[in-house]
């Protein structure tokens, strides 16, 4: 039997608090497992950001990857690892930076998933003009009242940048008045109208990381560290099996590991309304009591992919199944249901569930006794310190510490701990 150390990279951005749990966790678990006729276990470092040899090796067998969405230098890196060393990597880096919101909007649209009306309105402005652009415009443009097309659409409404995140340059549109103060202040963005779902009774993010899904009760309204609210049972069963499907059809669909999927509830239909939003947050000044569950299944996941050598199957995205079943005459649940088993195969669902169980037992129970350590309250108050001011510190250090707390009271029982 020959030993083999599997590598995982941690591709960081400014994320401070859950590498260290991530990595924490890794360690206790102390992994060393027979698998396929080898003593695997496992090895974790921080991927560091230097030149490169477009032949060098990749010393990495799976890759978390936090930065490449917006820095160009690691993002070729990973790119240059998947075609030439066969890296598995979450998430698709080709996808990533090309499927922004007005895509994915168009391709759930096709799908049948009920994305509110949505327009896409020329930029205002060019603040750097192609040297063509003014004969373009002078030949094609088409002239256009932003009013009418708000009328078209309804009121109320949202703009917003056709991509993009973090609700920047989001706005709600009541008016004429709002809508046309809205864009004037977008510069040089190509923006999204797109149709309020009003009322609606339920507002959800479900957060993804392979095939675990956690849906979230959100209000966008609230402070940051206040938006994902922490409530139990609000989902019925068969609710709570639609937005699985949802989301995991839309990550299978853009071949992401690792997404979040926003949706609202009205007359007890789920809308999605943002879900391109590959490399969620991930914060414990965000998440606070869900965030052991995201750390955890981050770990679940990427060490499944590890131990197994899972292929990197999504370099070339399929669509095709998804197209088939969109074009069949079936309910709008139904072909969410279908998408949901593509989406169950293409994650290998049985064999995570199998390899867990096997494997990695103890997980829930290491990272539960993980998060009630000095190291885990120190990685909560390093990311306070980086957000909060200083008189701050202690008091946020410890609203969170509290809610992680009672994130291990809730899970004693499960796990059979005693708090």
């Amino acid at each position: 039997m020959s030993e083999i150390t599997r590598r995982i990279g941690l591709s960081l951005g400014a994320d401070l608090c859950w590498p260290i749990c991530y990595e924490e966790i890794l360690s206790r678990l102390k992994l060393k497992e027979p698998y396929q006729g080898n003593d695997v276990s496992l090895a974790v470092d921080r991927v560091s950001i230097e030149p490169f040899d477009l032949r060098q090796p990749c010393p990495y067998d799976v890759v978390l990857d936090r930065i490449t969405h917006w820095y160009p230098m690691s993002r070729e890196w990973l790119k240059k690892s998947i075609l030439m060393d066969d890296l598995y990597i979450l998430n698709n880096p080709w996808s990533l930076v090309s499927m922004e919101k007005h895509t994915t909007y168009c391709a759930m649209m096709a799908l049948g998933l009920p994305v509110p009306d949505t327009w896409l309105i020329p930029p205002r402005e060019y603040p750097n003009p192609h040297a063509d652009l003014k004969p373009t415009l002078e030949r094609y443009a088409q002239p256009f009242d932003l009013g009418d097309v708000g009328e078209q659409l309804g009121y109320p409404s949202f703009m917003k940048p056709h991509d993009g995140g973090a609700w920047v340059g989001v706005n709600k549109i009541d008016d004429r008045e709002t809508l046309e103060a809205a864009y004037a202040q977008s510069g040089g963005k190509l923006m999204h109208l797109q149709k309020a779902v009003a009322p609606f009774d339920l507002f959800v993010r479900c957060l993804a990381v392979g095939p675990q899904v956690r849906p979230i009760k959100y209000n966008p309204d609230a402070a940051l560290h206040k938006r994902y609210e922490i409530e139990f049972n609000f989902l019925e069963a068969e609710e709570a099996a639609e937005l699985r499907d949802m989301t995991l059809t839309i990550n299978t669909f853009f071949g992401w590991d690792f997404n979040s999927c926003e949706a609202l509830r009205q007359d007890g239909v789920f809308h999605p309304i943002d879900f391109a939003n590959a490399c969620p947050d991930s914060q414990v000044t965000s998440l606070h009591y869900h965030f052991p569950w995201l750390v955890t299944a981050m770990a679940r996941w990427s060490i499944f992919c590890a131990v197994t050598d899972r292929p990197m199957v999504h370099r070339n995205l399929d669509w095709d199944p998804y197209y088939a079943i969109a074009a069949e005459d079936l309910s709008p649940r139904e072909k969410l249901r279908r998408y949901g088993e593509i989406a169950s195969e293409r994650l290998d669902i049985e064999q995570f569930q199998e390899f867990c169980e096997r494997y990695i037992p103890h997980l829930d129970e290491v990272a539960w006794e993980f998060f009630g350590t000095d190291r885990a309250r120190q990685a909560v108050r390093l990311k306070v310190e980086a957000l909060f001011p200083k008189h701050e510190h202690d008091e946020f250090t410890e609203h969170f510490w509290g809610l992680i707390q009672f994130w291990r009271r809730t899970e004693a029982d499960r796990i059979g701990k005693e708090f």
